[in-house]
Formats: C-alpha cells, sequence, structure tokens
C-alpha cells in the first residue's frame, strides 16, 4: 500500500486537486490529491489483481476510493464483484465515488441484481443508498423496466442532498423513457418538494424529452416551504 501511494503522491496535481475539492466539498481537501481519472483508470487496470489494495479499506486518499471503485467495476465475475464491492460500498463517502463505481458485469445479471438494489436501498449508508438509487436508473428503464421501480425511488425518504438528487436524477431519466409511467408522480406531487423541482429541471435540461413535454413539466414546479 505505501507503493500504491508513493505512486499516486507522485500524479498528484495541485489544480486537479482544488478542482476536486470544489465539487466534492464533503471530503476533507487534505485526503485529495488531485489526479485525473483516465489516469486513474488506467492505474487500476494494473490493480486488478492486486487483492491486498482490495482488502485494505478503508483508504486514506479520495484517489485511493476511485481506484478501489475502478477496480471493483472491472471485475467480471458477478458474484466475485459483489462480494468486493459489498466491502466497499461502506466506505464510500462522496457522489463522485459512488456514481464511478459502475460494474460492467452488471449488464449480463439484472436478474440477479435487482435483489440486491432492493436490500441496498433501504440501507442506513447515505451512498449505499444513492449506488442502489442511480443502479436502478442505470439498468431498469429500459426493457426490465416494472412499474414497481418507481414506487421504490419514490418510498426513500432522506433530508440528505446527496440521495435527493440520486431520486431527481431517477425521475428525470424515467420522465425521459418512460413518459407515461413517470408523469402521474409529478402530476400528483408524489416527491418531496425539492425533489420534485430537482426532477423537472433535470427533465428540462435533458435532450432526450421533447420540446412539448419540456413545455407541460416547466408548469408544474412547486413553491418550496421557507
Amino acid at each position: 500500500m505505501n507503493s500504491i501511494q508513493k505512486t499516486l503522491r507522485q500524479m498528484a496535481d495541485p489544480k486537479t486537486a482544488a478542482f476536486t475539492s470544489r465539487i466534492i466539498p464533503n471530503v476533507d481537501p487534505k485526503t485529495i490529491l488531485g489526479i485525473k481519472t483516465p489516469e486513474l483508470r488506467a492505474l487500476a487496470k494494473e490493480l486488478r489483481a492486486n487483492q491486498k489494495f482490495l482488502c485494505d479499506l478503508p483508504h486514506k486518499y479520495f484517489e485511493e476510493n476511485q481506484l478501489h471503485a475502478f477496480v471493483v467495476s472491472g471485475i467480471k465475475d458477478f458474484g466475485l464483484c459483489v462480494a468486493e464491492l459489498e466491502r466497499f460500498l461502506p466506505c464510500i463517502d462522496n457522489w463522485a465515488t459512488c456514481d464511478q463505481t459502475s460494474p460492467a458485469c452488471f449488464k449480463k445479471n439484472r436478474a440477479a441484481l435487482l435483489p440486491l438494489i432492493k436490500k441496498w436501498i433501504k440501507s442506513g449508508h447515505v451512498y449505499t443508498v444513492r449506488f442502489a438509487i442511480v443502479n436502478l436508473m442505470r439498468h431498469f428503464l429500459d426493457q426490465d423496466f416494472k412499474l414497481e421501480f418507481l414506487k421504490m425511488a419514490a418510498a426513500v425518504k432522506s433530508d440528505d442532498y446527496y440521495i435527493k438528487m440520486a431520486i431527481g436524477w431517477y425521475f428525470a431519466e424515467a420522465l425521459a423513457k418512460q413518459w407515461d409511467a413517470a408523469l402521474p408522480y409529478i402530476k400528483a406531487k408524489r416527491l418531496e418538494a425539492w425533489t420534485h423541482n430537482k426532477a423537472i429541471q433535470k427533465a428540462l435540461e435533458s435532450f432526450k424529452v421533447s420540446d412539448e413535454r419540456k413545455e407541460l413539466l416547466a408548469g408544474m414546479k412547486v413553491a418550496l416551504p421557507g
């Protein structure tokens, strides 16, 4: 691990660190070295056989967590990937690492993935819940979509900004891909007010939503309390 940390420190860039700190404000700036994503992805390919790295949790640096996310995402065996993922999820402490943990093997194992999402979405850990919502969005808004998935996302109650953002993002994508199913949630104001407006905002910014539908959605925003 000292060797990996030494390599990361040698790759560090203060300007990149400052930028990363601005977009991930809840992570201690002292733990951010400043390394661009393509460089970390390249290094992750060299670490995929390094079981010691995957076992050494929690990590010290943000970039170590990013490396871990990319290594886990590259594991082809679904069972092994899930085992490593479930050790790692409790250690994720920011939206970037959460969202960039995106295992490729999920696409071919959606039937096995769904029960895990249903478990993760009930977690008491913010980024495990966000991970569940993001993967419900990534893998279950197309051919495997069911009405119950909208209900799952809407049922999540949290004051955490990053969970509410994930729900808003999910419903914006649902409006783009499953308009007839998702629109009733907006019409009936079934989401918390801030999340409701965020879903509309992100749908209005989407190239996947028609201008006619955007015009309809724009009139559905609600006043926020206070």
